[in-house]
Order: C-alpha cells, then structure tokens, then sequence
C-alpha cells in the first residue's frame, strides 16, 4: 500500500478499514451455515437481506429510517447546541465554573432510561420526550469536550492575543475557539455517537416508528433477522452521520480527524 506523509494512502485505509466487517460476515455466515445457531438465534446473512426485501416491499424501511434519523437530528443539534454554550461559559469562566461543573458532572451519570419516566410525565408520549433525551445524550460529551477544551487552551496564546488589543469576544473568535476547534469536532463527534446510543432508549417511549421500535418490536414478535437487521441499520447510520461530520470537521479545521 502507498503511505504518504507517514500516514496509509486512501485506498489503503478504507481496505484495512473493510476487514474486520468483512471477517465478521464470513464468520456469521459459516457459524448459520454449519448449524452452530438455530434460525431462531442467528438468521443467515441472506435471511436479513429477505428481511430487507420485505420491509422495503411494505413501505416501512425508509419510514423507520427516516423518524430515526430526524429525531437524532433535531436532538443532536438542540443538546450540542446547549453543550457548546454551557461548556464555553463553564471552560472561560473560573466562578461558572465552581458553580455549575459539579451539579452536571451528578447528572452525567444518570443512565439514559432513569429520564424516561420524567419525560413522560412532564412532556407526554408524542415526539417531545424522544427528541429531548437524544439532546440529553448529546449534550454531555460536548459539553465535556468543549468546557475541558477552552479552560486549557495556551495560556501563551491567551496572552499574546490581549497583547494585540484583542478582549472578550474578539479573544474568543481569533484564538481561543480555533485553538480548541479540533477538540470541540472531537466532542462533537462524541456528542453524535452518543444521540444514536440514547435513541434506542428513546423509542421505548410509546412508539410506533424508527429504528429503536423496529428492533424492541422484533424482539417481541420473535423476527431475529429483523432485530439484527435494525442492529445493522442504527451502525450504519451511525457511522455514516460521523464520516460526514469527520469530513466537515476537517474542511473547517484542516486537522486530519480519524475514520
């Protein structure tokens, strides 16, 4: 393979990349095909792909793919917007700080489904609850990134920045926020990846749609090869919602983030 700059040229990287899910099938297909599993427990790869057939043929794939990825959406932007604002004021200012780190350090460690209940009561059962605890999965590691990442920027930059005049939001633009710019697309990207993980808890809340309902649904009605097919999905997804913001996070950088 081609190596430019230390680093595996393109093409090589995404064959390297290719290997461990293309191990993973054989290895699924040999252990459906030599009877280790029952159909029950471990539907041939060929079997998911029927299960595909049949959803697409129903007219429910791309609806459940399609709630899915509105409702990480809409709350990846609310809970990394609030993240971003909340981990700025805690990362610049000493006094928020002491004030406020502590209490949403307790918090974080609350697990997703202890919300649930909450979010009910207070916001009912229709998309309200669901779009908030995916903005409450991706507030946390964006506002980690982001307060972690602003309190320890340079001080030899900070300093060099009020030399030239700048103050308050000019020192904020100019050095501080490029400074920690690849840790904040970091916290993003965390933030993402953390929407999608919540988004199954959030569709245990009376759904009738998405990716996380098609999966407990399957569960219930005993189709492995759609709860596996769902599993599929949210990865898929999941990682192709990172690539993009990966490849946004370099075209504004100019940081070489990782696949």
């Amino acid at each position: 393979m081609i190596r430019r700059g230390g680093r595996w040229a393109r093409p090589g990287r995404l064959a390297l990349g290719l290997l461990v899910p293309l191990a993973v099938l054989a290895a699924w297909q040999l252990a459906s095909g030599a009877g280790l599993f029952t159909p029950s427990q471990l539907p041939s790869p060929s079997a998911v792909l029927e299960a595909v057939a049949e959803l697409i043929r129903r007219g429910e794939l791309w609806r459940h793919m399609a709630i899915s990825g509105q409702r990480v959406l809409l709350g990846f932007a609310a809970g990394a917007a609030a993240g971003l604002v909340l981990g700025a004021a805690v990362g610049l200012y000493a006094p928020v700080r002491d004030l406020l780190a502590p209490s949403v350090a307790a918090l974080r460690a609350v697990p997703s489904l202890a919300w649930v209940p909450l979010l009910v009561l207070w916001l009912g059962i229709a998309e309200g609850p669901k779009i908030v605890l995916v903005a409450i999965g991706a507030f946390f590691p964006v506002y980690t990134t982001v307060s972690a990442a602003l309190a320890h920027v340079d001080p030899h930059l900070v300093e060099a920045g009020r030399a030239y005049g700048l103050r308050g939001l000019g020192l904020l633009t100019r050095i501080q926020l490029p400074s920690a710019a690849p840790a904040v697309f970091a916290g993003l990207r965390l933030g993402l990846a953390q929407g999608w993980l919540f988004l199954v808890a959030a569709e245990l809340i009376a759904s009738s749609m998405g990716l996380g309902f098609l999966l407990i649904d399957s569960q219930n009605t005993g189709r492995t090869d759609i709860l596996l097919l769902s599993i599929l999905l949210l990865a898929l997804l999941g990682k192709a919602a990172d690539a993009l913001l990966g490849v946004v996070a370099r075209l504004l950088t100019g940081a070489v983030a990782p696949e």
